[in-house]
């Protein structure tokens, strides 16, 4: 069938396919071991596995409130009050969303207006700015760098405009494994403080935090909270990124705005898992026992890639380590990374990806939330680059 095409103008005439799917691609036509894409490669608990088969065979499979089923919601509060010791409204300040990413996108779809400036901590998780742009939202950048990859906030400060409506946190942060200090959190209070500002935080790591560190969530900051949307993840918590299942928090007034959005973007969640996930948090605490976990895998990759030439830059979150192989190499990250991928078979991301300008220092990301014999294999091929 022949026919004219029509015209249209992109709304995001920049984006084509991205560096996950990019390299997940390339370690399989290669048979690579993939660190690359965050993701697991053990499954989540079998007792969780089993509550949703067994909420499935109850007939919990059709539309739950679009808001979350209130078990889980309830549950949700109570788990925040215990460890942040915020008291919320499990009606009307959290809700569920399917994954962090579409929480994310529906906070900037509810808030930005065009031409209203958000700031983006970069390197930065790739769906940010994309959801920004779609809005008519202007991305500002800030760059961290090598090698502790921490604000400077005078010069973060500086970004600060009359036309800042949004800045976006992450921590523990993807992809660098940095994170913010109490001192960071009472800095960003203070900045915006009787300011109409937005806080975006991303802590859908904040359970992956190590070396006996506490996770400093905007949920422990009264006075930030009420001007701030916290997004969190029970796939990353529960080994379980292929369900899509994460929440977002905010004061009353915020999250009314947020569910206008969220009610035509998605309107609801797969109900079994919900019902699944509400029985779990009652008798199960597997995520106070996630630090020490990760942690034990984060230590055991840097013990095996010791003999290497890599240089890892400090882990103190996420499951993501950063190397830098500026003794390896003179390529640029996307260059060197597809080459690790295709000759040793070991597959990693370019950090380069997660700038906007590009920004190439010689450093890429393994994901070491797998198995030690996957880890041990991999490293073994590291050590002979």
């Amino acid at each position: 069938m022949s026919s004219t095409p029509i015209t249209l103008n992109s709304k995001l005439p920049a984006v084509g396919t991205t560096i996950f799917s990019v390299m997940s691609q390339l370690a399989k036509i290669h048979g690579a071991i993939n660190l690359s894409q965050g993701f697991p490669d053990f499954d989540c608990d079998p007792a969780l596995m089993e509550l949703v088969n067994q909420y499935m065979k109850a007939g919990k499979n059709q539309y739950a409130p679009m808001t979350g089923v209130p078990e889980l919601t309830e549950q949700i509060a109570q788990k925040i009050e215990k460890m942040y010791g915020a008291k919320l409204s499990a009606a009307d300040e959290i809700t569920v969303t399917v994954g962090a990413t579409q929480a994310i996108f529906t906070i900037i779809s509810s808030c930005i207006q065009a031409g209203e400036e958000v700031i983006l901590i970069e390197p930065a998780y790739d769906s940010y700015r994309p959801s920004i742009e779609l809005c008519g939202g202007v991305p500002v950048c800030y760059e961290l760098t090598k090698p502790d990859f921490k604000i400077d906030w005078d010069r973060f400060k500086s970004l600060v405009t009359s036309k800042t409506k949004m800045i976006i946190i992450n921590t523990p942060h993807n992809p660098t494994g940095s994170i913010l200090t109490a001192t960071d959190l009472e800095t960003l209070q203070a900045l915006t403080r009787d300011t109409n500002i937005i806080v975006l935080s991303d802590e859908v790591y904040e359970h992956l935090i190590y070396d006996g560190v506490q996770h400093e969530s905007v949920l422990r900051y009264p006075e930030l909270l009420a001007r701030s949307f916290v997004t969190f993840s029970f796939g990353k918590t529960f080994h379980a990124t292929g369900w899509r299942v994460g929440y977002c928090v905010a004061p009353k007034y915020l999250m009314k705005e947020f569910r206008k959005v969220h009610q035509f973007n998605v309107f609801t969640i797969n109900t079994p898992t919900q019902y699944a996930l509400a029985d779990y948090l009652k008798t199960a605490s597997h995520y106070l026992a996630l630090s020490d976990f990760f942690q034990k895998k984060r230590d055991y990759f840097l013990s095996a890639i010791s003999t290497s030439r890599f240089k890892p830059i400090p882990c103190q979150g996420t499951y993501f380590q950063l190397v830098d192989y500026s003794a390896i190499s003179l390529e640029n990250d996307v260059e060197f990374a597809k080459r690790i991928t295709k000759d040793y078979r070991v597959a990693a991301i370019p950090i380069s990806g997660f700038y906007s300008s590009g920004r190439n220092d010689q450093v890429i990301r393994f994901c070491f939330a797998k198995k030690e014999e996957t880890l041990a294999a991999a490293a073994e091929m590291l050590c002979t680059i």
